[in-house]
This record gives structure tokens, C-alpha cells and sequence, in this order.
């Protein structure tokens, strides 16, 4: 497999190397400078412009669209060397016009150029794709997405009997589903990975109430794959390959090195002292996690991902893959808004949507895993989509000045992002928020870590700082700040810091602190 080994655990994995707590000194720094957490959205991880920036006026001509693209790859290529990310590649749908390309290289211990076709994993943009095959299976009549899980699933259970009867598959796809969602858990390679990954979420403890309010779960887009895989009647990934890959002609997009022998892999890196240093280990992914996460991609597929969705349901043969009513519910009425690096309104069916300033909606996923990360987004009212891929475990930082900063969609759509003036609070302001609050993962052995953040008020603004196992306060890193730009919502003070949000409980007290997606509970 040259740069990746086998696809067997590395020695360390039960030291959870992609863990996002990581380390307890990193934690203040992810929650006020938009580090990111691996398994994410995000995601994109990364980060927002407070007041939005003004760019030029959309192009609508090939000669336009050219002069944005050669823009776009001078800041790509002046912010790999800045944050040292080996290698990027890049696909760009604007206007009719398309642009994809690779700059840098796969591995810095074997250098390969970086193109179309070379390999990366997606991390959770993978969640689009499994929301993608249940929408298939929507349109079949083989499923309803306001049926409940144990419609297809009779076996499942959580903590919470009640929610266990009465969760649904669209609370499953827009992250309502109100359990515990950071199960990392690893079952092994076998064909019933997912399954036995299902059965130990019996345990898993309710948060929120069912569909009141979003945060990111891992656990129910599992779940969801779950039930893709048994209403198929096949592997998860033979139900993946025969609803979405196949029909899509996405011949490089698969979850398994052995299904791409013969194609580039990029390496997964570490960044050591400021330099990019390849780590095999980061490479693996439990296959418990595949409906979540695991995806290996490329440019040239990710183009035309982009393409499928700012069509009519289509396929490049011209095919009937989606009808546009499914289509279109993947792309709008969202449940619960919150915050994942910056406002949004909700997820849809596996897909977030993002306000802008002008009303319009910008379309939105990514992934991360240790040394792979990647960001994904279009706006269907401007024609327009990007995705970019990464080989470096400072890739976020990159991706935050296209995915959430709102420099390309300026410049390509002639929309930006809200804005997020910080203020100064008062002392009494401030005292509300101020507090313990948790952040936990069950880890690929089903230990559970934990980390606890101090909220206090300083000079108008809440100082943060993770505690020692014991309680006290971790010297290994400064403190970080936020400020208040709204009602229960703060943002970092670096101009690329994500946005988060305070979320309040039944009797309006301040309960959870909501950042990258997740709910940190206020203990004390």
C-alpha cells in the first residue's frame, strides 16, 4: 500500500491518536481559534470573518471566472507554505465553468505532485453520501424519513426507552436525536462492524430532548448507515457503492485501499516544529465508522459530487439518480440552527445551511480526520461549489480562509457571511456564562476521556482555561479569549476564530456551552 500500510489499528490507536480532546492544553485554543476536532463536521473546521468582507462583483463569464480561479490558486498556494500542508487539491464549479487541479505533493518522505486524481479522506462530508443512499431508498418507497428508526432497526435502543421508540430517520440525518453523539467506538473489520457499533449504543445517555435542538452525533449518522444497510439488504459499503458511487460514476471514491489499488494515495501528516512530518498511523479508520467518516476521494470526484448537487438529480450520463423533490430536501427545511464554526440554520438531510447577509443560502459540509481534512460547500441560487482537500493536520487553517471565512463566497457568489461584531460585557453580563463545562469522547476502546474547560469574565470579555485532572488550572497554554457579538454568541479574537454559542435550559438558565457542534454541560 506504500505510504499507508495496512488498514489494521496502529499500536497507539487505543490511545485514540484521532481523539479530538487530544490534549488538555490544546483545548481552550480549539474552542477560541477553531483547532480542529477530528470526526467533525467538520468539518471544515475553521473559522469566520467578524464583520464578512466585501469582494467583487460575481463573474458570468469564462474570462471572469478564470481571472477568480487564478486567484484562488495563488492563496492556496501561499497558505500551504504558511502552514505547511504538503498537499492540496481542488475542484471549483462557477458559473458552467469548472476548475480542478493539485498543487504540492502527496507525501514528504515520497514526493508524488498532488492532481485530480490523487486520494484523500473526506471525513464527514462521507455523512452526505450516507444521507444521499437514504434519500435513494426514499425515493424507492423503501423508506420514510418520518418513520421511526425502529420501523427498519426493531433491535435499536438508547439509554432513554422513549427515544429509542420514537426517534426518527430524519432525526438521525439533521443531528436532533438529543443522545450522546462522540462514540468512536471500533468493532473490528468484520461485514457486522456497524451492527455490533448499533447494539452498544444501548447505553448511550439522552442530552436534549428528541428533535429539540441540534448538536453534532456521530452515533446517529452510524445509526442512519445502519439503516441503509439493512433496508438494502448488503454491506453498508456495498449499499454505498451500488445507490450513490456507481450511478454517480465516482470510480475513485470508495471506503477501502484495497478497492483503489493502483491510484495516488496522499500521506496523512503530523506538524512537528512547524514542518510537515508523514504519520501512517493516522490513516486508519474503524469500520464502525465508515457511515460517519471514512470516505477516500478525490477532486475529480468531489467535482462531480458538486455537479449532482447543484443539478437536477442527475448523474453525468444523464441518468435518473434522485428525483428533484428528494434532491431538494436534502437542500432545505432544516431543523434546530446553532452553531458549527459559524451560524447556521440547520442541518437538512445530512447537509447544514448557512445564512448569509443577502438571504442566501450557502450549502455546507466537510470532514476531518488526523492529517486529511477537507471542506465542502455550494450555493445553488449562484451556481456555485468548492471543495478542497488537504494532507496535513494544519489543513484546517487552511480551509478556514475558503470554508468559513467568507472570502470565495464573496468573490464567486456575492454573499458573505453575517456579521459578528464583538462587544465589551459587563461584569453581570458575563457572570451567567461563567462556570465548569465538560467535553467528553468515548474512545476506540469505549473509554470514556474528558476534558473541562473554566469559563470566567476578565475586562469585559470570558477568559478560558482547561483544568488539570485534578482540578487545577493547566499551565501548558495561555488562556484564550472570547468576546460577545450577540445574544449567548462569541467568537475568538483572531479574525479566523469560529463563532459558538451559549444554549440555555428548560428554565432558561445557561446549560451547555455548543461549540464545533457539540454541547459541553455546565458543571459548576
Amino acid at each position: 500500500m506504500g505510504l499507508l500500510e495496512n488498514e489494521v489499528p496502529p499500536a497507539s490507536w487505543t490511545m485514540s491518536r484521532r481523539s479530538m480532546l487530544r490534549r488538555s492544553a490544546d483545548l481552550a485554543a480549539i474552542v477560541a481559534a477553531g483547532t480542529a476536532l477530528a470526526g467533525c463536521t467538520a468539518e471544515d473546521v475553521g473559522a469566520s470573518s467578524p464583520t464578512g468582507s466585501a469582494g467583487p462583483t460575481v463573474a458570468s463569464s469564462p474570462s471572469a471566472s478564470d481571472a477568480l480561479f487564478a486567484e484562488l490558486d495563488a492563496k492556496i498556494q501561499s497558505l500551504m507554505e504558511e502552514y505547511a500542508v504538503p498537499g492540496v487539491a481542488v475542484a471549483v464549479l462557477h458559473d458552467g465553468n469548472e476548475h480542478v487541479r493539485g498543487f504540492g505533493i502527496t507525501s514528504v518522505d515520497a514526493p508524488v505532485p498532488v492532481d485530480e486524481r490523487s486520494l484523500f479522506r473526506i471525513g464527514s462530508t462521507t455523512k452526505t453520501f450516507t444521507g444521499t443512499a437514504m434519500m435513494r431508498l426514499v425515493d424507492a418507497g423503501k423508506v420514510d424519513l418520518d418513520q421511526t428508526v425502529r420501523s427498519y432497526v426493531p433491535e435499536f435502543t438508547v439509554a432513554d426507552e422513549d427515544v429509542a421508540a420514537n426517534v426518527t430517520v430524519r432525526h438521525l440525518l439533521n443531528h436532533t436525536a438529543g443522545w450522546f453523539g462522540d462514540d468512536l467506538e471500533d468493532f473490528g473489520r468484520g461485514d457486522d462492524a456497524i451492527e455490533r457499533y448499533v447494539a452498544s449504543m444501548a447505553g448511550l445517555p439522552q442530552l436534549t430532548p428528541l428533535g429539540s435542538t441540534f448538536f453534532y452525533n456521530n452515533a446517529a449518522v452510524v445509526l442512519a448507515g445502519r439503516v441503509v444497510e439493512k433496508v438494502h439488504g448488503t454491506t453498508f459499503e456495498q449499499a454505498m457503492q451500488e445507490l450513490v458511487l456507481d450511478p454517480l460514476g465516482l470510480d475513485q471514491t470508495r471506503f477501502f485501499t484495497d478497492d483503489l489499488v493502483g491510484h495516488t494515495f496522499t500521506g496523512a501528516h503530523n506538524v512537528v516544529d512547524g514542518k510537515a512530518v508523514l504519520d501512517p498511523s493516522f490513516w486508519y479508520v474503524p469500520r464502525s465508522l465508515n457511515p460517519t467518516g471514512a470516505l477516500i476521494s478525490s477532486a475529480r470526484d468531489q467535482l462531480h459530487y458538486l455537479r449532482f448537487h447543484l443539478g437536477d438529480g442527475t448523474g453525468l450520463d444523464g441518468r435518473r439518480i434522485l428525483s428533484p423533490a428528494s434532491l431538494e430536501a436534502m437542500h432545505s427545511n432544516p431543523g434546530p440552527g446553532g452553531t458549527i464554526f459559524i451560524e447556521i440554520d440547520g442541518y437538512a438531510v445530512s447537509l447544514r445551511l448557512r445564512p448569509t447577509a443577502e438571504g442566501v443560502d450557502v450549502v455546507q459540509h466537510g470532514g476531518d480526520w488526523p492529517g486529511q481534512h477537507s471542506g465542502f460547500l455550494f450555493v445553488p441560487e449562484r451556481d456555485f461549489g468548492i471543495a478542497m482537500l488537504t494532507n496535513s493536520e494544519d489543513g484546517p487553517k487552511l480551509l478556514s480562509s475558503f470554508f468559513q471565512d467568507d472570502w470565495a463566497l464573496s468573490r464567486f457568489a456575492g454573499v458573505h457571511n453575517l456579521p459578528a461584531d464583538p462587544r465589551t460585557s459587563t461584569a453581570v453580563q458575563l457572570a451567567p456564562y461563567e462556570g465548569r463545562y465538560d467535553l467528553a469522547e468515548i474512545g476506540p476502546d469505549g473509554t470514556t476521556a474528558r476534558v473541562t474547560l473554566e469559563f470566567a469574565g476578565e475586562n469585559g470579555r470570558l477568559r478560558i482555561r482547561p483544568l488539570n485532572p485534578d482540578g487545577t488550572v493547566s499551565d501548558a497554554a495561555p488562556p484564550e479569549y472570547v468576546d460577545f457579538y450577540g445574544d449567548d454568541h462569541v467568537v475568538g479574537a483572531s479574525p479566523l476564530s469560529p463563532r459558538s454559542d451559549f444554549v440555555r435550559g428548560p428554565s432558561g438558565e445557561v446549560a451547555w456551552y455548543r461549540t464545533s457542534g457539540r454541547l459541553l454541560p455546565k458543571v459548576g
